[in-house]
C-alpha cells in the first residue's frame, strides 16, 4: 500500500489509473436488469457488488442521501470504487454502503454510521483521493453524523432484520418529494426548473391535458386572437385619419387599444407557431422527451415574452392613466390642455414601468413556453413569479382604477343632481357618463375574469401537480407522493376563459370610437377626401366646455361671467386667474361698446330720415333740441375704448407682450363719420 502511495513518477501514476479502471470496470458493476420502480418504498434485496457479503442483505430506497433507486446510488459511487479496490481503508466500504445503501429495518427507523466510521474512513484513503483528483462530498461531512465509535451495522439494527423481504410491502413514512425523471432532465447551465427541482423541465405537450384539448384550445385562442386584433387595429386606424379628433381625457383609450394589438398579435403569431416555440425538441439517442422552453436561451421564446409581457402590463397602465384624466376633468376641472401638459408624465409611467419589470424578469431568468397557446410568458409553472409579477400589478392596476372611476362618476353625478343646467347639457352629461359606465364595465369585467382565473390557478396548482406525479411516478420511475388524500386535475374550461378574457379586454375601445363621426371620416378615407372640420370638439370634451356646465363645475354665481376655453389643437395650456379675469372684463366691455354702437347706428339713421324729409318743422325743431356735440365726445370716448379694448384683447390671444399704452391713437372711422353728419344736419339747419 505503501508502494502505491509514493509514486516515483507521473507515468506510473497513469498506468495505476488505467489497471484501477480496468479492475472497476470488470469487477464493480450491478444488475441492471433487476431495478425496477419503488413507488412503494419497499425493502428491498441488495444488488450493489460493492454492498455484497455485508451483515445484512436489504436495503430501501429512496436512500439517506435521496437517491430513488439503485441505479441512481451507483452512478454516485462511481468516483469512490479506486478507493475501495485499493484497500485503503477497511471502514471506507462500509461507510459507503450504511449511506448508499442502508440497512432496511422496521417501520420508519432509519440508522446512520457513526462519526468515528466516517472520520477513520477520510483520513486514511484522503492521499489516494488527491491522487485520483476525489472530493469528498458535502452531504458525507463527518460532523452530520451521530458522535459514536460503532461498526456498521450496530446490533440493534441487525436484530431488526428478521428478512423484510417475505414480509408485506411497508410504506414510507415520509414523503421524499418530486424526483426528476431521467426523461425530463436538461443541462445545468440552462438554469431550468421545475416543481422546484434544479435541471429539470415540465413534459410537452401539456401535462394537464390530451391532444385533442389542446388542438380545439390552439384553435379558439387563434380565432379570438383575430378578432381582438381586427378590433383593436380599427381603432388605431381610425385615430390615424383625425389625430386631433381623440384629445386628452380620452387620448389614452388609444394606445390602450394599441397594447393589446400587439397582445392580440402574439398570441396570433403563438396559433401559427403552435408548439415549435414553447417546446424543445426530444432527443431520443439520450433518452430526453420533448420539454417546455424555460430562460432566454430561445430567442424567438424571449421575444414573444418581451412582447407580450410587456404590453399586457402597459395595457392595464394606460387604463390606469385614463381614469386619472378623467379624474383630472370630473374633479378638479382640468381642462384637455392642462392634462395634455402631463402627457409626457404619462407615457413614462405607461411605458416605463411595464419596461422594468419586463428587464426584471429577463435578468431573473423566469421565461417559460406556453404549450396551450405556444406563446411564452411568466407564472405558468413557477407560482412565485405569478404572484408577483402577474397578479400583484394587476390587482394594483384594477383598485387604483376603480377607485378614482368611481370618484370622478360622483363628482358628475352631483353636478348632474344639485346644479340646474340646461337640457342640452343635461343630456350631453347623461350621455358621457353613460359611455363612462359602459367602456369601465366592458374592460372591468374580462379583467377582473383574468384575475379570478389567475388565483384559481395559483391556489390548487400543487394539487394538480401531486395529481400528475400520482400519475405518472410508475412511468417514470420515479417516487410516488406520499398520503395522497384528494386529487384533482384541472379543468380546460378554466385556462379557455382565462384567454378569452385576456385577448376580449381589448375589444372596448370600439366601442368609444364608434359613432357616426367615425362612419362618415372612414367613408370621407375611401373616396380621397378628408373632412377639415378643425372647429369640432369632440363630445366627451364638449360636455366639460360648455359655458352653462363649466359654470356648475366651477360652483359659481350664474350673473358671473364664464371664460369658455379653447377647443382648437392648441397645447398651451389653460390661463392664469389674472388673464381669465381680464377676459371677462373684455367680454363685457365688448357687449357695453355693442350697446353704444347700435345706438350710434340709430342715432344715424335718424339724422339722415331728418335730412331727407325736407325739414319738416317737428324734425327741424327736434333736431335743434337734440344736443348734436354734447353726446358726440361721449361716443368717440366710448368707441376708442372699444376699439383699444378690441386690439388688447388680440394681441393678449396671440400672446403679444407690446405695452399697448404706448401704442399711438386710433382713428375712429365711425365716430368721424357721425361729427360729420351731425355738422352738415346743423348746416343745413
Amino acid at each position: 500500500m505503501g508502494h502505491i502511495l509514493d509514486l516515483p513518477s507521473p507515468g506510473a501514476t497513469i498506468f495505476h489509473l488505467l489497471m484501477v479502471l480496468s479492475l472497476f470496470t470488470t469487477g464493480m458493476c450491478i444488475h441492471m436488469d433487476s431495478v425496477g420502480s419503488h413507488s412503494m418504498f419497499t425493502c428491498e434485496s441488495i444488488d450493489l457488488r460493492m454492498c455484497q457479503d455485508l451483515p445484512y442483505n436489504t436495503t430501501f430506497m429512496p436512500n439517506l442521501l435521496n437517491h430513488y433507486d439503485q441505479q441512481t446510488a451507483a452512478l454516485a459511487m462511481e468516483p469512490f470504487h479506486p478507493m475501495v479496490n485499493l484497500q485503503c481503508s477497511p471502514d471506507l466500504r462500509p461507510f459507503l454502503c450504511a449511506l448508499y445503501a442502508p440497512v432496511c429495518m422496521e417501520y420508519g427507523r432509519v440508522s446512520l454510521p457513526c462519526r468515528g466510521l466516517c472520520i477513520r474512513a477520510k483520513r486514511d484513503c484522503q492521499k489516494l483521493m488527491d491522487m485520483f483528483d476525489v472530493t469528498w462530498p458535502e452531504e458525507m461531512e463527518c460532523s452530520r453524523f451521530p458522535d459514536c465509535d460503532e461498526s456498521y451495522p450496530r446490533v440493534e439494527d441487525l436484530l431488526a432484520d428478521d428478512d423484510p423481504t417475505d414480509q408485506s410491502p411497508m410504506s414510507v413514512q415520509r414523503d421524499y418529494g418530486f424526483w426528476c425523471p431521467r426523461e425530463l432532465k436538461v443541462e445545468p447551465e440552462l438554469g431550468y426548473k421545475f416543481l422546484g427541482v434544479r435541471d429539470c423541465s415540465p413534459p410537452c405537450p401539456n401535462m394537464y391535458f390530451r391532444r385533442e384539448d389542446l388542438a380545439f384550445a390552439r384553435y379558439f385562442i387563434g380565432v379570438v386572437s383575430i378578432v381582438c386584433l381586427s378590433a383593436t387595429l380599427f381603432t388605431f386606424l381610425t385615430f390615424l385619419i383625425d389625430v386631433t379628433r381623440f384629445r386628452y381625457p380620452e387620448r389614452p383609450i388609444i394606445f390602450y387599444a394599441v397594447c393589446y394589438m400587439m397582445v392580440s398579435l402574439v398570441f396570433f403569431l403563438g396559433f401559427l407557431l403552435e408548439d415549435r416555440v414553447a417546446c424543445n425538441a426530444a432527443n431520443s439517442a439520450q433518452y430526453k422527451t420533448s420539454t417546455v422552453t424555460q430562460g432566454s436561451h430561445n430567442k424567438v421564446c424571449t421575444l414573444l415574452f418581451m412582447v407580450l409581457y410587456f404590453f399586457t402590463m402597459a395595457g392595464s397602465v394606460w387604463w390606469v392613466i385614463l381614469t386619472i384624466t378623467w379624474f383630472l376633468a370630473a374633479v378638479p376641472k382640468w381642462g384637455s390642455e392642462a392634462i395634455e401638459k402631463k402627457a409626457l408624465l404619462f407615457h413614462a409611467s405607461a411605458w416605463g414601468i411595464p419596461g422594468l419589470l419586463t428587464v426584471i424578469l429577463l435578468a431573473m431568468n423566469k421565461i417559460e413556453g406556453d404549450n396551450i397557446s405556444g406563446v411564452c410568458f411568466v407564472g405558468l409553472y413557477d407560482v412565485h413569479a405569478l404572484r408577483w409579477f402577474v397578479l400583484a400589478p394587476l390587482c394594483l392596476d384594477v383598485l387604483v382604477g376603480v377607485s378614482l372611476l368611481l370618484v370622478g362618476i360622483v363628482a358628475l353625478n352631483r353636478v348632474r343632481m344639485e346644479i340646474p343646467l340646461e337640457k342640452e347639457n343635461q343630456d350631453k352629461l347623461m350621455k358621457f357618463m353613460i359611455r363612462i359606465g359602459v367602456f369601465s364595465v366592458l374592460y372591468l369585467v374580462p379583467l377582473l375574469t383574468v384575475v379570478g382565473c389567475y388565483l384559481y390557478e395559483q391556489t390548487y396548482r400543487s394539487d394538480w401537480e401531486v395529481t400528475w406525479v400520482q400519475e405518472h411516478c410508475q412511468e417514470y420511475h420515479i417516487p410516488c407522493p406520499y398520503q395522497v388524500e384528494e386529487t384533482s386535475r384541472p379543468d380546460l374550461v378554466l385556462f379557455l376563459m382565462k384567454y378569452l378574457m385576456l385577448l376580449v379586454v381589448g375589444i372596448p375601445s370600439v366601442f368609444w370610437v364608434g359613432s357616426k363621426k367615425t362612419c362618415f371620416e372612414w367613408a370621407g378615407f375611401f373616396h380621397g377626401r378628408r373632412r377639415k372640420d378643425s372647429g369640432a370638439v369632440n363630445e366627451s370634451r364638449q360636455v366639460l366646455q360648455e359655458p352653462d356646465f363649466a359654470q356648475s363645475l366651477l360652483l359659481r354665481d350664474p350673473n358671473t361671467p364664464i371664460i369658455r376655453k379653447s377647443r382648437g389643437t392648441s397645447t398651451q395650456g389653460t390661463s392664469t386667474h389674472a388673464s381669465s379675469t381680464h377676459l371677462a372684463t373684455l367680454d363685457d366691455v365688448r357687449s357695453k361698446a355693442s350697446s353704444v354702437h347700435s345706438k350710434m347706428s340709430s342715432y344715424h339713421g335718424s339724422l339722415h330720415r331728418s335730412r331727407d324729409d325736407r325739414h319738416n318743422p317737428s324734425s327741424h325743431r327736434g333736431a335743434e333740441e337734440r344736443p348734436l356735440y354734447g353726446s358726440t365726445p361721449r361716443l368717440n370716448e366710448q368707441l376708442t375704448r372699444h376699439e383699444s379694448l378690441h386690439r388688447l384683447d388680440g394681441q393678449s390671444r396671440h400672446g403679444s407682450t407690446r405695452d399697448l399704452s404706448n401704442a399711438p391713437p386710433t382713428d375712429i372711422p365711425h365716430a368721424s363719420s357721425a361729427n360729420r353728419v351731425a355738422e352738415e344736419d346743423g348746416a343745413t339747419a
